[in-house]
């Protein structure tokens, strides 16, 4: 080893960066520990991005996710029913990184003779500490590991004795009501949220490109202190504006277009959520009549919005309104899904409702935050309405937090 890396390695720590203090992550492995021994889970192997996030605050650029065969993702968080602490498992290169992004008071490094793959380290430290006893929950339901890399972990559990059970729902479901110091952080996103909005309204003009527009928005929420987004923001003008998933492009923007914009403030990986459309010169008559109609769900949302308000109420009561403004048939999509921690490629969370769920007996409890999109396709395939926001509930309040207006911005 050379001696500027053996000093690194051994002596470099970055001051901390964490989003929450020591007791909010105790309480997180208590109630995570507490729900493995319902669900009869003894270890809880983790990897997806945001549970590493969750338990620990770990953060990084690069999870191998699309590596190469040689280079496989196998570092990951050890939970045990049994045990107040956690484990963190990482290779060489992540050693400094862990110290300052993670709460982890036990890191164990991959031998450098491993350092690509640390199936083998991970199981022979987790058995010499007789944490190989009984079930092992593994979230079957995470891009992370690949499938070829989980199967390499279930027959290294299996070996030891172990059985295998999904524990995806485990973290998943804990995840779905929030602290305050995580509705807080959800708050300060949509503050960004909002500033983003407002650049694209500032970019927007004929003869910029999407990719314009998509810069500057991205360097508004950066300068506000937001970080990158859990999925690439799109910007989508004039026949594009029909398609909600499309990337912006190097499409330069027409007079007498519409433009769509979708992003998501982000603040400690919380993300808050909204798009609106914009138009370039006065819209015809009957485009800017249906916008207004797709946007005035919100006034309906904004009557019902109570801590425990239940999803079933919010379906029937805003398709009862799509239904008498007249405009159903032409719905694209409208729902939501749940807000919160999100790491690339995705920001939507584990629960979605849509408009067939008018019996849900799902209930919005205080410390939930989800979504809600009203997508229609608008006469002389103009465009997508596109108005979507968040809905946060509190204790003893819900709400719109941001605070664009919802409207069809028309830009002269």
């Amino acid at each position: 080893m050379g001696q500027n890396r053996d000093l690194v390695l051994e002596q470099c720590t970055p001051d901390k960066e964490l989003g929450f203090p020591v007791e909010e992550f105790r309480a997180r492995l208590d109630a995570i520990r507490a729900r493995m021994a319902t669900d009869g889970i003894d270890l809880l192997w983790l990897m997806a991005p945001e549970s590493l996030y969750y338990v620990s605050g770990y953060t990084c650029e690069w999870y191998q996710a699309q590596s190469p065969k040689q280079w496989p993702a196998t570092s990951g968080i050890a939970v045990h029913v049994n045990h107040d602490r956690f484990i963190l498992f990482d290779t060489p290169s992540e050693r400094v990184m862990c110290r300052f992004v993670t709460c982890a008071d036990d890191i164990r490094i991959f031998p450098i003779e491993e350092r690509r793959d640390g199936i083998g380290f991970i199981v022979d430290e987790l058995a010499a500490d007789g944490w190989l006893r009984g079930t092992v929950g593994l979230e079957l339901h995470s891009y992370r590991p690949n499938p070829a890399v989980s199967a390499r972990f279930r027959a290294a559990f299996e070996s030891r004795g172990c059985a295998i059970v999904d524990g995806s729902d485990v973290l998943r479901e804990i995840r779905w009501r929030k602290s305050p110091r995580e509705i807080a952080h959800l708050e300060q996103a949509a503050l960004i949220a909002d500033i983003g909005l407002e650049a694209a309204r500032s970019a927007i003009r004929p003869g910029v490109s999407e990719l314009d527009v998509y810069a500057e928005i991205i360097h508004a929420m950066a300068k506000a202190g937001g970080e990158n987004p859990a999925i690439t923001l799109p910007v989508l003008s004039g026949p594009k504006a029909n398609t909600g998933h499309s990337l912006a492009s190097r499409k330069v923007i027409r007079a007498g277009e519409q433009v769509n914009v979708d992003v998501c403030g982000v603040y400690w990986r919380y993300h808050a959520n909204a798009a609106r459309s914009f138009y370039l010169g006065e819209p015809p008559a009957d485009v800017r009549d249906y916008h207004a109609r797709s946007a005035g769900v919100f006034d309906v949302i904004e009557g019902l919005l109570r801590p425990g308000l239940g999803v079933g109420e919010l379906v029937r009561e805003t398709r009862r309104y799509y239904d008498e403004a007249g405009i159903w048939p032409d719905a694209g999509w409208v729902g939501g899904y749940e807000l919160g921690i999100g790491f690339p490629p995705d920001w939507v969370g584990n629960f979605v409702y849509e408009m067939s769920h008018a019996d849900s007996d799902v209930i919005f409890e205080p410390g939930t935050c989800v979504n809600f999109e009203s997508q229609f396709f608008s006469p002389r395939m103009a465009g997508i309405t596109y108005y979507i926001d968040t809905l946060l509930f509190k204790e003893d309040a819900a709400g719109l937090p941001i605070r664009y207006p919802r409207r069809l911005t028309v830009i002269d």
